[in-house]
């Protein structure tokens, strides 16, 4: 009986340890998969956070793509049709040259005399002095400065400078200066530039013709000659 009891009690031991271990390793068990689930979640959302912080990157990128080339079509607008915006630059500058600026000294002196005897105001004297300007460039130019002085009326004198800014050939007023003033009529010294260009076709011929007398004129008012 006593044996019996002694077998009955150590394979009650033994069923006893083996259940132990069986716990012991099916917990194990759930332990690991508790933390292979644990990792699995933690790399989904490394994952999650990097595919967010990839999109916004590439949201930021397209942004900053998109500006650029906003920047440099914006910059680039001007220079479109630039080809045929030089024409019609090169076309205005040929009409203001030949249109605007006379070829000889006698062109300049015709011009102030008409507009002198339209407003009835005196030129008693004018002085020239001359200097090259664009030299080797596509139109070489003179630099004509002139030193005159006028007298008569206050309001002729007046028309005159204006009809001076609005003529068709080119002057610049560089000075104005009151000389006096005696029985009514006023002195004026006035200081004007234009610019002498090449002559073209038959104005060449023209050119040489008048040579001399525009040479005479400038000594006698003492300038300098060409």
């Amino acid at each position: 009986m006593t044996v019996t009891l002694d077998k009955t009690a150590g394979s009650t031991q033994s069923w006893t340890e083996r259940t132990r271990e069986l716990l012991t390793l099916l917990n194990l068990h759930y332990v690991g998969v508790t933390v292979l689930a644990l990792v699995n979640v933690y790399l989904l959302i490394q994952i999650g956070f990097a595919w967010q912080a990839a999109t916004s990157q590439d949201a930021s990128a397209l942004a900053q793509q998109t500006a650029a080339m906003k920047s440099a079509e914006a910059a680039g607008r001007p220079l479109q049709g630039l080809d045929d915006k030089l024409k019609v630059a090169t076309a205005d500058a040929d009409r203001f040259y030949e249109r605007r600026l006379p070829y000889a000294y006698s062109e300049v002196l015709a011009e102030l005399g008409a507009l002198t005897k339209k407003d009835g105001v005196k030129l008693t004297r004018v002085q020239y002095a001359e200097a090259p300007v664009l030299v080797g460039g596509v139109g070489p130019l003179t630099e004509m400065r002139m030193d005159a002085s006028l007298s008569g009326d206050y309001r002729p004198l007046v028309l005159f400078i204006n009809g001076l800014e609005r003529d068709k050939m080119f002057f610049l007023i560089t000075g104005v200066t009151l000389v006096g003033q005696q029985s009514g009529t006023v002195g004026v010294r006035l200081r004007l530039t234009t610019y002498l260009r090449s002559p073209v076709g038959m104005e060449s011929t023209q050119k040489t013709v008048g040579v001399a007398s525009d040479t005479a004129v400038a000594a006698a008012d003492g300038g300098e000659t060409r």
